[in-house]
């Protein structure tokens, strides 16, 4: 069972200085979607929403308690302080319990591919995350990919084989590639470098002649 996070918020004041909050250790937010006529300014404390970040990252809802009200939210969006490393502004984005929303959900490699240990092969992670539509309780924070399954060079993972929950429907091609042990690069490499010379030359040849 999905138990959806919870974090609680208070209604920020125009008149209340962004540094005043953050000092005292919270984060300027804005909510706003579904059932909000106009963005809502709120506080959050940080290391509250640090937490909630950690468990639902951007593509799972939740719980977001802001007086006495309870509403399903996505973070949309943060900025982050690059001398603190501190959050320091919040997007929030509210969902309608009833309606399914599509977002991108990242995809977590897990395991280690025998191919790639052995020394035969390269992984290529050709997507970083999937495409998904469902509730916002059904959304998930991550999908799964176990590539201890890929043992030979050419063997690889499609969307159709990725574990989902029947609650959550996939936009992606299901022949999509998620990633693919390939040969190693080594050989491919020096021709590519052969093609570029070549087209150098050509194109010297071609200058000689204009002149």
């Amino acid at each position: 069972i999905h138990i959806m996070t919870t974090i609680s918020a208070n209604i920020r004041n125009a008149s209340e200085k962004l540094e005043a909050i953050r000092s005292a250790g919270n984060i300027p937010a804005v909510v706003y979607g579904a059932g909000i006529p106009a963005p809502m300014s709120i506080s959050i404390e940080r290391e509250a929403f640090k937490k909630a970040w950690k468990a639902a990252g951007g593509s799972s809802a939740i719980t977001l308690s802001v007086d006495g009200k309870n509403m399903d939210v996505l973070i949309h969006d943060f900025q982050i302080d690059p001398a603190t490393d501190n959050v320091i502004h919040a997007d929030l984005l509210a969902l309608d319990k009833s309606t399914k929303v599509t977002v991108g959900v990242e995809i977590e490699f897990e395991g280690i591919s025998p191919a790639v240990k052995a020394g035969v092969g390269t992984l290529e992670k050709m997507l970083h995350e999937i495409e998904v539509e469902a509730l916002p309780a059904d959304l998930p924070k991550n999908i799964i990919v176990d590539i201890s399954k890929l043992e030979n060079v050419g063997d690889h993972i499609q969307v159709k084989d990725l574990v989902i929950s029947s609650k959550v429907e996939v936009k992606n091609d299901s022949e999509d590639i998620v990633v693919v042990v390939t040969g190693l690069q080594e050989e491919v490499e020096s021709t590519e470098v052969d093609l570029s010379a070549i087209e150098v030359e050509q194109k010297g040849k071609k200058e000689e002649d204009a002149e």
